[in-house]
């Protein structure tokens, strides 16, 4: 306090000699000056150091309440820590009593807890619980509680569980049939009958459904098996009594959800990519060229059967056409006439024989273009697997199943085309023997007719 003084005293002294010399006053209003501003700084002094007192108190009374609370909230601590213990022991002593009290029951209710939570899992994809819903949640509550000590299962809840078991079982060997709600393809719901298969599946309208126990909903599968199966179905929804073949999926979905994946006939198709729409528009024109083949050749067959029996030579058959050549040259000798015949059959052998070795082309570019779609369907997968590695054997076998789509389509086409071709050189064959043998019949005639005329000259 005393420094303070001195400073403040210092201030004044020199703010009053800096007026002095500015004023040039004289030594004693030099003193009263001072001595009035001592006297001023002497009163602000005091109301400082009053205010100072008064706030000292206040932060004296202020520490002294914190350490008031501060052995209050020591005390609570010890407290509780005590009542903790004792409450620690108390819960031991507990336990032990309601463990000795129960006994072989803890066992029970252990396995009671397991069965309900694994019914419970059971009851979720089960599709008796299109049917019957709601029975999940009371397993899942009832092993909630036997996991918590403070509970017990009721003598109801044991029964309810057994029921429910002995329903699950009862109801896999009935077919029923109950009204709900179907969400079919579009996303509409429409209230119509479903068929409940025991366990394994449910149909509705022909179509197979899958059950959703989080949304407790039936849906149609977005796509469905092949022909057989829909047929089954559609029996088994019409069927009101009697035995149906029916093909069951005995895991309840899992192999039904793996045929669906399976890609049809028309999806095989589009795998084959571009070298199997050639192969298969190869195979079409060989068809369509077989199919006219037959149609001509068995047109010329019946033609040349009816001609067989005629003795008049018509122009509309190849065997009338070349029966023609003896009626044109009735004179002329028989090694002539053979070779006229020979050259009339011929002429007729390009009609008969017309476009099969086209068709025998086919035949064997059909395997070929096969192989070539392969190679090239193997090399992309190689590509892939260069690029994204070997983890996924999905990518692999996805690969490699397209890339032998082709082959299959090369055998598909080649091998009915080798049949067709085979059956169609044979008939034409069998047309040309026929002409053959009847032009060799001419010569034999003519030749014998030549022999008698000799002998009668």
């Amino acid at each position: 306090m005393k420094f303070v003084k001195t400073l403040i005293l210092g201030g004044l002294f020199t703010t009053a000699t800096s007026q002095v010399n500015a004023q040039a006053i004289d030594l004693d209003q030099l003193l009263k000056t001072i001595e009035q501003g001592q006297q001023v700084q002497t009163v602000q002094n005091k109301q400082r150091e009053q205010a100072f007192i008064s706030s000292q108190s206040q932060q004296v009374a202020k520490l002294k309440q914190v350490q008031n609370n501060r052995n209050r909230l020591l005390q609570q601590s010890e407290n509780l820590e005590t009542q903790f213990e004792e409450n620690e022991i108390k819960l031991g002593n507990l336990t032990g009593a309601l463990n000795k009290r129960m006994g072989s029951l803890k066992e029970l209710f252990g396995v009671l807890q397991q069965v309900a939570g694994d019914t419970k899992n059971k009851f979720s994809t089960s599709n008796i619980s299109a049917e019957l819903p709601g029975r999940g949640k009371f397993m899942d509550e009832l092993a909630q509680k036997m996991g918590e000590s403070s509970k017990l299962a009721s003598i109801e809840d044991i029964e309810k569980v057994w029921f429910e078991l002995q329903r699950e079982m009862t109801e896999q060997g009935k077919v029923k049939r109950f009204e709900s709600e179907v969400i079919i393809s579009g996303g509409s719901k429409i209230k119509q009958e479903v068929v409940r298969v025991g366990a394994f599946n449910l149909i509705s309208n022909g179509k197979y459904l899958e059950y959703n126990d989080n949304t407790q909903s039936l849906s149609e599968l977005t796509r469905q098996p092949t022909g057989r199966f829909l047929d089954s179905a559609q029996d088994m929804q019409i069927a009101k009594s009697g035995f149906v073949d029916f093909y069951l999926d005995p895991t309840g979905g899992s192999i039904l959800g793996l045929l669906v994946q399976a890609p049809g006939v028309d999806e095989q198709v589009h795998q084959g990519g571009s070298v199997g729409y050639v192969i298969l528009a190869v195979g079409l024109i060989a068809l369509i060229i077989s199919l006219e083949r037959f149609i001509s050749l068995f047109l010329i067959g019946g033609k040349m059967r009816r001609q067989l029996k005629d003795k008049v030579a018509r122009d509309d058959n190849p065997l009338g056409r070349v029966m023609k050549i003896k009626d044109q040259f009735p004179h002329v000798a028989y090694d002539t006439l053979e070779l006229k015949l020979s050259e009339a059959i011929l002429r007729e052998m390009p009609k008969i024989t017309r476009n099969l070795t086209l068709i025998k082309i086919i035949s064997v570019v059909a395997p070929l273009l096969g192989l070539l779609g392969t190679v090239t369907g193997m090399i992309n997968t190689f590509q892939a697997i260069t690029l994204f590695g070997t983890g996924d054997p999905k990518l692999m076998a996805g690969g490699i199943s397209q890339a032998l789509v082709t082959t299959v389509l090369g055998l598909v086409v080649a091998i009915p085309t080798v049949f067709l071709y085979t059956i169609l050189n044979t008939r034409s064959k069998g047309l040309l023997l026929t002409l053959q043998e009847q032009s060799a019949g001419i010569i034999a005639e003519r030749s014998e007719s030549s022999e008698l005329n000799k002998e009668g000259a």
